[in-house]
């Protein structure tokens, strides 16, 4: 196989952080020797995360096993997953925003037309639900755990308690029309065509504001491994996890 020097469109402080934290690992557990030093366990990993690419490709790049990858991979992703905020945590972040913006995204998974409760007949493919807070400047502050692509937007904020967090704080959510009835912490624009006057104004505001989510969401997709997840669906949300906590170490 051939191998080929590349770059990775990330800073030399998201290498520094994660090798940090893996450094702080070893001695914890006491591990003396390895094929990788930190710095390159955490480049390894950052490739995976940010390019996508496949354990074979790395195992030849890095001159190690695949079983030695995928450990690597497993220990590093975890470690992240570890860092990220829970929602109470992003609640304490979240008071101190003049709003929030809530918007929901369907990670592509790879998987056959028979798992019915992952495929998403609004995306047309199978998939996992999450669901993300964002800043006024469209900036990531959270992600919930990850549903089935079946799973509604609406059902998917209500299952780890956003609509009730926000309105406990009295936080002014923006969000699209999918998440009707969520509560009154979450504005939502008004359903139907032809709408006429000031309906259509405040439709018209209130998409200019909730457009700034789209930047957070955008941020993720980055990520190139979170364009199609080929993982098992319980280890989706640590992968969402640590790439949220990559975000906001950095």
């Amino acid at each position: 196989m051939l191998v080929y020097p590349s770059g990775i469109h990330l800073s030399s402080r998201t290498l520094q952080h994660l090798s940090g934290l893996l450094a702080g690992h070893r001695r914890r557990i006491g591990s003396r020797w390895r094929r990788l030093t930190c710095g390159w366990q955490a480049l390894l990993v950052l490739a995976h995360l940010r390019c996508g690419d496949t354990y074979a490709r790395l195992a030849a790049g890095f001159r190690v096993g695949i079983a030695t990858v995928y450990r690597y991979r497993r220990e590093a992703v975890d470690l992240l997953a570890a860092q990220a905020p829970t929602l109470e945590q992003a609640m304490r972040t979240v008071r101190r925003k003049a709003y929030v913006i809530l918007d929901g995204t369907v990670l592509p998974i790879d998987r056959i037309a028979a798992d019915q409760p992952y495929y998403s007949g609004k995306k047309k493919h199978h998939g996992m639900n999450a669901q993300v807070l964002a800043d006024p400047a469209g900036r990531l502050i959270w992600a919930s755990d990850a549903l089935p692509g079946a799973v509604h937007d609406l059902t998917a904020a209500r299952t780890p308690g956003i609509p009730a967090a926000l309105a406990a704080d009295g936080i002014k959510c923006w969000a699209d029309k999918a998440y009707q009835g969520a509560g009154p912490a979450v504005r939502v624009p008004f359903r139907g065509k032809g709408l006429h006057g000031w309906r259509r104004r405040h439709n018209r505001d209130h998409a200019k504001i909730r457009s700034l989510g789209e930047r957070a969401m955008a941020t993720l997709k980055c990520w190139r491994l979170l364009r199609k997840l080929r993982c098992s669906t319980t280890r989706i949300i640590t992968v969402v996890r640590a790439v949220i906590a990559l975000e906001l170490a950095t």
